[in-house]
């Protein structure tokens, strides 16, 4: 569990924020200004708050009424940056093995071959940082701070300097760092598509302060929390496994509580877990069942809330089963359809709307 309240002026900013989380990754999001790195940089004791309290699975690490502050050296955080920040004098093994230096007090911890075979960087071990690309130094330096046996790690927007394609090769990698190192973890992004593929639980930060906090799956409903194109990528956050392939047509079946899916094929085998997330803006809203429609997945559900957004926009929150579905619709179209609570409606999603940055491999 992790417990952080913090109050801190710096300049004309002001940063009075609080969260208590458990899980394995805790997700900071908000717009860029919002505190989210002053906030780690408290957490990890690089910045003195005016007033605040950090507690780590039960142990003390920052308590300003009590007079406790743990010099960073001895809080045990690994800290993951927006650069790689790798000596470039040294290969990755012995920028790996830095890492283990810090921690040469401490007992246990991951092996340096297990942590680069989790991080798939065990080929790499003899280069040096200049001739690695993005994704890979990104990796090392993971791989860096998982070796001092941290109780935390620290991911400030790790993944905010590379492309769209450094950004989907490492993703799944941070993935299984979450699943298999057991290290709780606190990520900072501006991305749903980020937040969505990792979090437990979400904190989102606005203007220094805290505007929500919840499990992923319950604050990445509400679109008004998250500004811009961001809003889009909200929706409902889904834990489906794989029951079938249909190799024919490449498309897979996932099954789970709001009932049957249909995505292009998963190269994942049958019976694996998933966390798939399903936009608002792709999900259409029907009162009759469709007839002749190229869109392979119709869920049965029943409208529980509507929600006037901005402008022409309403969202529609449906009961499918026993999960939820977020529809983004016109004003009008809720008007045309009575859509109302209570009222029985079809939930209807494209199966090419999913793609790797909507589904991702999770152990459930």
């Amino acid at each position: 569990m992790i417990e952080v309240a913090v109050r801190h002026a710096r300049g004309a900013f002001a940063l009075d924020a609080a969260f208590t989380a458990e899980g394995r990754v805790t997700a900071l999001f908000g717009r860029s200004g919002s505190g989210k790195s002053t906030l780690v940089d408290v957490i990890a004791g690089l910045v003195r708050p005016d007033h605040g309290r950090v507690v780590v699975d039960g142990v003390t690490l920052l308590d300003t009424e009590r007079g406790v502050r743990v010099p960073v050296h001895r809080r045990r955080i690994g800290y993951v940056f927006q650069e790689a920040r790798l000596l470039p004098h040294l290969s990755v093994r012995q920028n790996l093995l830095f890492g283990r230096w810090f921690a040469r007090a401490r007992s246990g911890g991951p092996s340096l071959e297990a942590v680069a075979d989790l991080l798939g960087i065990t080929p790499l071990l003899d280069r040096r940082p200049a001739g690695l690309s993005g994704g890979e130094r990104q990796r090392v330096a993971i791989g860096r701070a998982l070796l001092a046996r941290p109780r935390l790690l620290l991911m400030d927007e790790p993944l905010s300097a590379l492309d769209e394609a450094r950004k989907a090769e490492i993703l799944p990698y941070v993935a299984r760092l979450r699943d298999e190192a057991r290290v709780p973890i606190v990520y900072v992004s501006h991305a749903v598509a980020e937040v969505a593929r990792l979090a437990d639980t979400v904190v989102v930060l606005d203007h220094g302060q805290v505007a929500a906090c919840g499990p992923a799956a319950e604050v990445l409903r509400r679109g008004a929390l998250f500004p811009g194109r961001e809003t889009g990528e909200t929706g409902a956050l889904l834990h489906l496994r794989i029951t079938a392939h249909d190799d024919a047509f490449g498309l897979t079946r996932l099954d789970g509580p709001p009932g049957g899916l249909t995505v292009p094929r998963l190269d994942l085998p049958v019976g694996a877990g998933l966390r798939v997330r399903v936009r608002a803006r792709d999900v259409l809203v029907a009162r009759e069942a469709p007839r002749g429609l190229s869109a392979r997945n119709v869920l049965s559900g029943i409208v529980t809330a509507v929600v006037p957004g901005d402008g022409p926009h309403a969202r529609v929150e449906i009961a499918c089963g026993d999960a939820g579905l977020v529809a983004e619709v016109t004003r009008l179209a809720v008007h045309e359809l009575a859509l109302a609570p209570g009222v029985p409606v079809l939930a209807i999603v494209k199966s090419v709307a999913f793609d790797e940055e909507t589904i991702g491999a999770v152990e459930i």
